[in-house]
């Protein structure tokens, strides 16, 4: 029996024709981050831990800087050296001797450190368009930095000022060795006047006079390169210990480790939503299945009091009973998840308006049910639960019972004998008793092992009475309806038939029952596959049943 009014797929859905494409949203983007924070902050405590692990294990990297101020070797100090003070010197040249083997030699010697992490550990930056030098060192320690940059700096201006000095000492002596030879060609040529005629002395006296210029030239030019100053430059600005900011380095490193946890954390949420798409939104559920939303029910734990879950429910079995006309059977289908509460709730909220619903689970869930049944009328207002019609009682004797109270007849297995079991054939010929309505039991025409069919008896009894399978049959009043309980297979041929099918990845008689009514599809926010759903709209779709539509709940993240 299909019963469903406005149920049935969406064509264009299901078919992958004629729907838009959706527009994401910055809420779409931050969603999945927000629904995997769990990994988000599992990735970012790793950063952390690796940053602090870094800090506490691997030595500190200190450094330090000073800079150096180069001036140009010139005879005339005071004399200007143009507008191109950068071209006075040779900047590349002077980069190159600070971070040359005299000076990285010399920082091996005094610090002890290997020469290749010497080289590593110490930076020059010369900026354009200026004779400035800074040097940069970088040690463990505050200290050893501050000595390292300080000793670097000394070393290029004692080794620039040695450089300087041998060019000078070297000039010097191409000069004094001028002088002696003049100074020797003079005596020569004073010993030639003094022994020369009077017609040779003239000669004599003139080459003299030539020598004795070069000599004063020779000592004029030798005074000037010796009072050359060769200082190659100051030290404007040396490294001190307390100018360098202690522990903030650590600080940005454990900084850097947790923004990078949380950058890998958002990869690593995203890059599993790709592999394990959940179900975040209406639209996700309609794109997935093809079928109108019925409603939204927000979990207890999620959001909201139990009333406003309550509220929500109503809504959608509002929803639900505007799509069925009575008597109707109605499956409640998830791929995985558990409806136990959405079951309880809509019977309750189709009850509470004067229906006969009968309530059924095949896996033990019957007690779970009515325990959500009975807190979900408990929480019914006062005005709901007195709204029951006066009954008239049946009178005592034998009655003839509706037929719409009378359910179908269902197989069951004909039990071993028992010495304590009443004889079967006094059972079924027995006569019935007060107040009830049997059939006569015959055995089954298309079933060769002796499957009988029994009648299950649709009066009301109290909570501790038993139905003849062992099933509990006690009926539970709600405003002007009633709630019985029991198995699909003992289901009422009327009112509203309730199945709280199991999970359809797990079982498929959910899908086989709700080929004989309505199947409503609940969906759970942010723990349900999309792939699950789709496959179950797909399992639907090749059973012939046709959904009235789908429920989606807040059950948490996922």
């Amino acid at each position: 029996m299909n019963s469903a009014a406005g149920g049935g797929w969406t064509t264009n859905v299901a078919s992958g024709e004629g729907t838009p494409g959706r527009t994401v949203t910055l809420t779409d983007l931050l969603r999945v981050p927000l629904h995997r924070i769990r990994l988000v902050a599992c990735a970012a405590a790793l950063g952390l831990l690796a940053a602090l692990g870094y800090v506490l294990l691997v030595p500190g990297a200190v450094t330090a800087d000073a800079v150096v101020a180069v001036r140009p070797v010139v005879t005339d100090a005071f004399t200007p050296s143009g507008a191109s003070a950068d071209r006075a010197v040779n900047m590349n040249v002077e980069r190159g001797i600070a971070t040359g083997t005299e000076v990285v030699r010399r920082l091996v010697d005094a610090t002890g450190r290997d020469q290749r992490d010497v080289q590593d550990a110490l930076e020059l930056e010369v900026p354009t368009g200026g004779q400035i030098l800074r040097f940069r060192y970088t040690a463990n320690s505050p200290q050893d930095a501050v000595a390292g940059v300080n000793l670097a700096a000394a070393a290029y201006l004692d080794v620039r000022r040695t450089m300087y000095e041998q060019q000078r000492e070297d000039i010097l002596r191409s000069y004094d060795e001028s002088i002696s030879r003049a100074q020797a060609q003079q005596a020569v040529l004073q010993r030639r006047i003094a022994s020369a005629r009077e017609g040779e002395a003239d000669a004599a006296v003139a080459e003299l006079s030539g020598v004795n210029s070069q000599l004063v030239q020779l000592g004029s030019a030798r005074t000037e390169i010796a009072a050359v100053d060769v200082n190659p430059g100051w030290v404007t600005r040396e490294a001190e210990t307390n100018l360098i900011p202690a522990g903030g380095s650590q600080l940005l490193r454990l900084l850097a480790g947790l923004l990078g946890g949380v950058l890998l954390g958002v990869v690593l949420a995203y890059g599993w939503e790709s592999v394990d798409r959940r179900i975040r939104s209406v639209d996700d559920g309609r794109d997935a299945t093809g079928l109108p939303l019925l409603g939204t029910a927000r979990g207890p734990r999620a959001r909201g009091s139990r009333h406003a879950v309550d509220a929500d429910v109503r809504y959608v079995a509002m929803a639900i009973a505007g799509r069925i006309r009575e008597p109707a059977r109605i499956v409640l289908l998830t791929t995985r998840g558990d409806q136990t509460a959405m079951s309880a709730g809509l019977a309750v909220a189709l009850a509470v308006t004067g229906r006969e619903v009968y309530l059924a689970d095949d896996i033990d869930r019957l007690g779970r049910l009515r325990s959500e049944v009975l807190a979900g009328v408990a929480r019914l207002p006062t005005t709901a639960n007195s709204a029951r019609p006066v009954v008239p009682q049946p009178r005592q004797g034998r009655r003839t019972a509706p037929v719409d109270e009378v359910t179908e007849q269902i197989a069951v297995r004909r039990p071993s004998p028992r010495p304590t079991a009443l004889p079967r054939q006094a059972t079924v010929n027995s006569p019935p008793a007060a107040g009830h309505v049997t059939a006569a039991n015959r055995p089954a025409t298309d079933d060769p092992d002796g499957t009988i069919f029994l009648p299950r008896i649709a009066a009301t009894a109290s909570s501790s009475a038993k139905s003849e399978v062992g099933e509990p049959a006690d009926t539970v009043v709600v405003g002007a309806g009633t709630i019985r309980f029991g198995t699909w297979r003992q289901r009422a041929a009327s009112g509203l038939v309730l199945f709280n099918a199991p999970p359809a990845e797990a079982d498929e008689r959910g899908v086989a029952a709700a080929r004989q009514g309505a199947a409503v599809v609940v969906v759970e926010q942010d723990r349900t596959r999309q792939s699950d759903l789709r496959r179950l709209a797909e399992r639907l779709r090749a059973a012939g049943v046709a959904p009235l539509g789908f429920v989606l709940t807040h059950r948490g993240r996922g």
